[in-house]
């Protein structure tokens, strides 16, 4: 259960928004007037991205002069999408010479490593162009040099202590980098890249005789993976994500993202960031999990739409497989907690979990699950090559886990072999001897380092509303002020409501019709309930947190209160 804490209202007279509401709304996740508006035109030069230049100038050298350009790409939606950006914007620029190259996590980990080198040189390439990874491939960027091959990176996770020998590095985070979106995804650099590349052949009169490609006509990819990848939507990405998100509903993106959206039920007409990152991201990633991230990339720049709508089927059903076997990984590791026995009120500051058949694709959404549940650092392990364990890390704010693990690392040399990411998730090995040694040294790195403030979770409100205030102008008024997400919240009220009729419906969420103390009546409905304690015949009285949503049946449209919380009074 978490703790009720409502935002503080703030000086809102520098906005002019007509409606009341999603002006505080703004003011309280601290929108500037000039944000208001979130036009491309608003969006951040490429020039202050450190790097971006001479990547530039790299990659259109080996366009005009017919170089292989192979991309790197990662296995996760970030990944995929970086990498179908990279291949249709290059390809618009005029590149006939390029392919990609994504690792299977089950064989290769990840990113640029060594062992990928060799397969880089059998599709003959001459210039390796890594997305959402790269930084953290000093092995592997130094086994292409040895190869005779040319490394551009472009990624966004936070740099270590020493970066690889390539010949270009374009990374938002990385020391003395001016630009000033550092939250931006590897996609969101990767069409950066591409736009510097537009400039430079522009600059050398490339499109003097052909028209000069429209490279927003990506943007809907972009914000695929920028909300998939749950970066912050500070103000540059909330650009990047509305503009995608409008190509969306004027039925001008992609057939992939379409035929994933209708495999999960959505209207592209009405899209919002959350069904990208509830929806289609999921899909996308559980090509990564389960198989290969080559069918993401495959129905992102398929201009086909029975293919796209084929290999959308196919994601479905590996999304589908990958929600049973996280389940069973779930019920396992609750058991496993269980017997520690645990006092509710004085649980451990993280959690490090093993077990020797849990799927290595999965852990990162189980290390997730445990996250949200007891609000603690969370790392899950599952066997990886040689004797070696493959952990994913997820945390909680305030606890950055990258530096997490470097300080550990630190403290015991060699206890990790690798790791890498950044501050809400990380990935790391460790050999599987040493299981035991790892969780006794996590745990000990937190308490020593760790406010136990952290630790207790808490639901930020934006207040009550009262029942005039509960209406579908309302709720369609904050659907458009978006895109939320990450860093910038869809808003969360709180508020107490008589129960007028309660009863479980697919299977495990909990129908609700609520009275206001005016009388009012709304629908309600809270997922994935406790089912041990709901139904309750004995509540009369419910204090909830909950969004406000639009619930359409059979065409028509009423409010319909999403709980994120639920508690009897």
């Amino acid at each position: 259960m978490h703790k009720i804490e409502r935002r503080p209202k703030v000086d809102d007279s520098h906005l002019n928004h007509p409606h009341p509401l999603i002006k505080q709304l703004y003011a309280r996740r601290g929108v500037l007037a000039e944000q208001e508006q979130l036009h491309p035109s608003k969006l951040l030069r490429p020039d202050n991205m450190k790097g971006i230049q001479l990547a530039a100038k790299l990659v259109a050298e080996a366009i005009v002069s017919g170089k292989k350009i192979v991309i790197i790409g990662d296995f996760d939606a970030d990944g995929a999408t970086s990498t179908a950006v990279c291949l249709l914007a290059l390809r618009a620029l005029g590149c006939s010479n390029v392919d990609y190259l994504i690792p299977n996590r089950f064989d290769y980990g990840y990113g640029l490593s060594p062992e990928l080198v060799p397969l880089a040189k059998q599709q003959g390439a001459d210039l390796l162009l890594t997305v959402d990874n790269g930084i953290s491939s000093i092995e592997g960027v130094e086994a292409a040099k040895q190869a005779g091959l040319q490394v551009v990176i472009t990624d966004h996770h936070l740099p270590g202590e020493n970066l690889p020998r390539a010949d270009a590095i374009v990374n938002p985070n990385q020391h003395g980098c001016m630009f000033a979106s550092k939250s931006i995804a590897g996609c969101g650099v990767a069409f950066y890249l591409m736009l510097a590349i537009r400039s430079e052949l522009r600059q050398q009169g490339a499109f003097a005789h052909r028209p000069e490609p429209n490279l927003s006509e990506l943007l809907d990819i972009v914000a695929l993976g920028t909300v998939a990848d749950v970066v912050a939507l500070d103000a540059n990405n909330r650009i990047l994500v509305q503009a995608g998100l409008r190509r969306v509903r004027q039925g001008k993106c992609r057939p992939g993202i379409t035929s994933l959206l209708e495999v999960a039920k959505r209207q592209p007409w009405k899209t919002v960031a959350s069904d990208f990152g509830f929806a289609v991201g999921p899909r996308i990633n559980a090509a990564g999990r389960l198989d290969e991230m080559s069918h993401g990339v495959e129905l992102l720049i398929s201009d086909n739409p029975l293919l796209a709508r084929q290999l959308a089927e196919e994601l479905d059903g590996l999304n589908a497989e990958r929600r049973d076997i996280e389940q069973g990984m779930q019920e396992q590791a609750l058991v496993q907690l269980q017997k520690l026995d645990l006092d509710p009120e004085q649980l451990p500051f993280g959690f490090a979990l093993y077990q020797s058949d849990w799927h290595q694709g999965v852990i990162g959404i189980l290390a997730s699950r445990i996250k949200e549940r007891y609000h603690r650092p969370v790392v899950v392990f599952a066997n990886g090559d040689q004797g070696q364990l493959k952990g994913s890390c997820r945390s909680i704010k305030g606890v950055h886990m990258r530096d997490l693990l470097e300080l550990l690392n630190s403290r015991h040399p060699g206890l990790i072999i690798k790791f890498g990411g950044h501050a809400m998730a990380a990935g790391l090995s460790i050999d599987a001897s040493r299981f035991d040694e790892f969780q006794q040294a996590f745990t000990r790195v937190l308490e020593e380092t760790v406010d136990p403030s952290l630790l207790t979770g808490i639901i930020l409100s934006d207040g009550s509303l009262t029942g005039s205030q509960i209406t579908l102008e309302t709720a369609f008024a904050i659907r458009e002020a978006g895109p939320w997400g990450q860093g910038f919240e869809e808003p969360v009220f709180d508020g107490v409501f008589t129960i007028v009729q309660q009863r479980i419906v697919g299977e495990k969420h909990l129908k609700l019709i609520l009275d206001t103390p005016c009388g009012q009546s709304f629908d309600a409905i809270a997922f994935n309930i406790d089912l041990k304690a709901w139904p309750n015949n004995q509540a009369t009285q419910v204090e909830l947190a909950y969004r406000l949503d639009v619930n359409e049946f059979r065409g028509a449209q009423s409010v319909q209160l999403m709980v994120e919380q639920i508690t009897a009074l």
